[in-house]
């Protein structure tokens, strides 16, 4: 290694994280290694679903960038122009609520200090916090170009955002207008349709009598919102119900506040919901609104921005929806017109930002219409143009694009892109004057065109900001400076969360065809969402959400990576139930949490941290031997067989990356490295034996040892996507490196010629090897003791090819073939060929046929037992299935466990 490289004096005996994932993660930041620059190599590119610039990593986090990770890494080292490109987004309403209770705790109210000194404050806190989790990536190991790092409201992504603005407009895709849109009363703001959580609640459905003007009498109401009556406009019949068919054209008297207004007929109401009879609030109610333009009615909006009531409600003016719920009540019933409540299952949509109650609000507000902007969106992932995995999720997108509306993108906020819009003087409700353009130069030339006297500062810029999509939806593009976007985009992958495939993904896939007439990308993995066991969501109000520096901490940030990949199937759930002490336990007690929690199947993240160490363990090993060029090389069956199993394996690797099935491909690696391959077979395969006289192993040939370091370099270099810091960190030890020689850089292996017939009569042998040894564990035989194995085969080509192996892993002193049974002898079947170990002076027979005896008996009391509980139909019948089940399947293990032990009884 050169002398800038991070170097390890002595090797210790166990891993050690702590050591080793900070010193390489910033040798890769000196050197660069992540950096990227348009050349004549294939480019593959990621941009990072950029996170708010609010967030802290949480376990989606990890989940989602470390699958881009293992994606970058890879291409970067199958010699493509890898560039992950890293940002954060404003997150208009998340990161505005921060700041306005930061200034609340300073004694400082958003109203009194004017949008200026806001701003100041808030670029203020966004220096000060904004971003954090970009730097908590690179604990993660993110191989992120960080030269690149973006900002949706950074000035270059500003300006593309306007000028996007502008175009649209001019192409008449946006406009202004009056629609119903959700009011955040606590944001106080409009929110999209995806942005309202829809929550089920105990609610009550109110009864009320209103007075009908002309001939006395009543019609009653039903309603689950009776506050909205002050601004009711019409009562609603349908016109095929005999019971109110009379009534129309009638009037009805609104209660409180004696509006008269009219009784309409309209086929939307639903006889069976309530009465069948509908009070209409045009200004409140999304279905209201539809109804009243259709009919022409008055529309009369009773609340504040804050959701209080105004003068147009004519009493309670001034106080909360809410209480004012409880005082109308009231109020009916002292008038006289309250009938009854009842309680009532209510679905109530609350904003996700704030967790108010959405209030339908009529409002001018700025939309993009999306219709036409959609077509291409939609064709071109159908076609395949653009690459769902899995691909199940076409159907969710197309069903967005269906039923899609104009997008109402403008926000009742300060923070954000201010919308480009600058209004001129004399505007009122019946007609808006204004111009779009970037700035209030170019406004005050456009302004001139329609009113040549007006003046520079009589023009006033529209307040409202851009929804925060409405960046992000550039994202892909804006990322690139246009000298280089031509080779860059469209970018090769996109890895997100299936909940925002229609804030974000089609929106993305929209503005591609639009500003570029091509794709934004060639590929969309969707995660699952990251669950506990009880497939509950992972959340800090929970509780089950685990601190994701402390898993690093405590399982290595490999240990971590391979617990949540090793979890995850595209687009499913992951059940990820990794145990983590209370944020608040002591040192002494987190100890005892980790100690207490070593043997639960479920903690894959310890399965991820030993796996770290075994490797660790084989470098030591392989580093410990003692190599002789003079030695004749006697393992080219092993070597061969690694060769084969080895590319077997790689080419289903390389399959299960290419369709996404990345958990699958990290599992098989772990396989071919410890259990089924290298660690587990090969290297015990190829050990040097021990010298008791020297105490120490004896020397290993030349050639076997290159080849191992040659293979377990490959598999380090397999690995390094996934596991990047032991990796590296075994990679530049396990060979002199140069001063800036990184794994990073190596060579991603490739498949080479496969040999089946190999690895299958290896399976044999290996079946072989594991029989005999259970054998010595089931009669107490010592580990190393000397058996002689015969062997009844068709093949015995396969058996003499193998012979060193199986004399060397199962302690064989000798290989018999014969052509009966062996008598006297115990005896395993692996697929046609049968192998018998002689135990005649091994074991005392009597006392072995006593001890099968008894267990014999045992099995078959269980075999009675089960066998007469299924023969009662009583119990079949009214036992639950799993009960019933589990019956069947102990009497099953008992047959089974009976015909071994009779077969053992007769070898003796």
């Amino acid at each position: 290694m050169g002398s800038s490289t991070p170097k390890t004096e002595k090797i210790a005996e166990k891993y050690d994280p702590k050591n080793v994932e900070g010193k390489w993660y910033q040798y890769w930041l000196d050197n660069k290694f992540f950096s990227s620059k348009p050349d004549d190599r294939e480019p593959y590119t990621i941009v990072i679903p950029p996170p708010n610039v609010t967030g802290v990593l949480h376990m989606g986090h990890i989940l989602n960038n470390t699958i881009q990770d293992v994606l970058i890494r890879k291409a970067r080292m199958e010699g493509k122009n890898a560039c992950w490109v890293p940002g954060t987004d404003h997150a208009s309403i998340a990161t505005e609520a921060k700041v306005v209770r930061m200034l609340r705790e300073k004694g400082i109210k958003k109203s009194e200090i004017g949008r200026d000194k806001f701003m100041e404050y808030a670029w203020e806190w966004k220096e000060k916090y904004g971003g954090i989790i970009l730097k908590q990536l690179q604990t993660l190991g993110a191989s992120c170009d960080w030269d690149r790092e973006a900002f949706t409201m950074d000035e270059k992504r500003s300006e593309q955002v306007l000028d996007i603005f502008i175009k649209l407009y001019e192409d008449k895709k946006i406009y202004r207008g009056l629609r119903m849109v959700n009011w955040d009363p606590v944001g106080k703001t409009t929110v999209s349709n995806e942005e309202v959580i829809h929550k089920e609640e105990d609610s009550k459905l109110y009864y009320i009598n209103y007075r009908i003007a002309e001939g006395g009498g009543y019609v009653t109401i039903a309603t689950t919102r009776p506050e909205t009556l002050l601004g009711d406009t019409a009562v609603c019949v349908n016109p095929e119900d005999e019971r109110y068919k009379h009534l129309i054209g009638k009037k009805a008297i609104v209660p409180l506040v004696n509006r008269e207004v009219p009784i309409i007929g309209d086929k939307y109401v639903d006889t069976s919901f309530g009465t069948g009879c509908l009070k209409v609030t045009p200004a409140h109610d999304m279905n209201d609104y539809d109804l009243g333009k259709k009919h022409n009615l008055e529309v009369i909006d009773i609340f504040n921005e804050d959701a209080t009531l105004n003068e147009a409600a004519q009493i309670h003016i001034g106080k909360d929806r809410f209480e004012v719920r409880k005082d109308i009540i009231k109020d009916l019933k002292d008038a006289g017109c309250f009938i009854a409540e009842i309680p009532y299952k209510n679905k109530v949509g609350t904003s996700e930002r704030t967790g108010a109650v959405i209030e339908p609000r009529l409002s001018k507000q700025w939309f993009v219409a999306m219709k036409e902007l959609c077509e291409p969106a939609l064709e071109n992932v159908l076609n395949k143009n653009v690459e769902f995995h899995p691909a199940s999720f076409e159907n969710m997108y197309k069903s967005w694009i269906d039923g899609i509306q104009d997008w109402c993108i403008s926000r009742q906020l300060w923070w954000g892109h201010r919308i480009p819009a600058y209004y001129l003087p004399g505007n009122d409700e019946e007609e808006e004057r204004f111009v779009v353009a970037k700035n209030l130069d170019e406004a005050f030339e456009k302004a001139q065109a329609i009113d040549p006297n007006i003046k520079k500062e009589d023009l006033r810029q529209e307040e409202d900001v851009l929804d925060t999509w409405a960046s992000s939806w550039l994202w892909p593009i804006s990322v690139f400076d246009a000298d280089e976007l031509d080779y860059y985009y469209p970018t090769t992958t996109l890895v997100t969360g299936f909940d925002i495939i229609f804030f974000w993904v089609m929106r993305m896939i929209i503005a591609g065809y639009y500003v570029k007439d091509e794709k934004p990308f060639k590929h969309v993995y969707f995660t699952g969402m990251v669950r506990d066991k009880m497939r509950r969501k992972m959340s800090k109000s929970l509780g089950n959400s685990p601190d994701v520096f402390k898993l690093m901490e405590r399982y290595g940030t490999d240990g971590l990576r391979y617990g949540i990949l090793s979890s995850a199937a595209a687009g499913n759930d992951i059940m990820f139930d990794t145990p983590v002490p209370p944020d608040n336990a002591s040192d002494a007690v987190r100890e005892a949490f980790f100690e207490d929690s070593k043997n639960l199947d479920s903690n894959i993240c310890e399965t991820g941290q030993k796996f770290a160490n075994k490797i660790f363990q084989s470098f030591r090993l392989i580093n410990m031997w003692e190599v002789d060029d003079s030695l004749p090389n006697p393992n080219k069956v092993a070597m061969e067989w690694l060769e084969a199993t080895f590319n077997q394996e790689l080419a289903a690797i390389e399959k299960g990356l290419g369709e996404f099935r990345i958990s699958e491909a990290l599992t098989k690696l772990y396989s071919l490295f410890w259990h089924n391959g290298f660690c587990s077979w090969y290297l015990e395969m190829i050990k040097p034996e021990y010298d008791q006289a020297a105490g120490k192993s004896k020397p290993i040939d030349g050639e076997t040892y290159r080849f191992t370091v040659d293979y377990f370099e490959r598999l380090l270099n397999a690995l390094h996507p996934f596991m990047p810091f032991i990796t590296e960190e075994i990679w530049q030890l396990i060979k002199e490196r140069g001063e800036k020689d990184t794994i990073c850089l190596a060579a991603y292996p490739t498949p080479g010629t496969q040999n089946p017939e190999l690895v299958a009569q290896a399976e044999v042998a290996f079946e072989v090897i594991q029989g005999i040894r259970d054998i010595r564990n089931k009669k107490g035989l010592k580990k190393h003791e000397p058996l002689k194995l015969m062997i009844k085969t068709d093949a015995p080509e396969l058996f003499n090819k193998f012979e060193q192996i199986i004399q060397k892993l199962a302690a064989i002193s000798e290989i018999e073939f014969v052509n009966d049974k062996v008598a006297g002898a115990a005896s395993l079947v692996v697929k046609n060929h049968e192998c018998f170990i002689p135990l005649e002076g091994k074991i005392d027979v009597e006392q072995e046929r006593t001890k099968l005896e008894k267990e014999l008996e045992r099995h078959k009391r269980n075999l009675n037992a089960s066998t007469n509980k299924l023969k009662n139909e009583r119990f079949v019948n009214n036992a639950k299935p799993a009960v019933v089940e589990s019956e069947r399947k102990k009497l099953a293990d008992a047959e089974a466990a009976i015909k071994v032990l009779e077969e053992s009884l007769s070898s003796l």
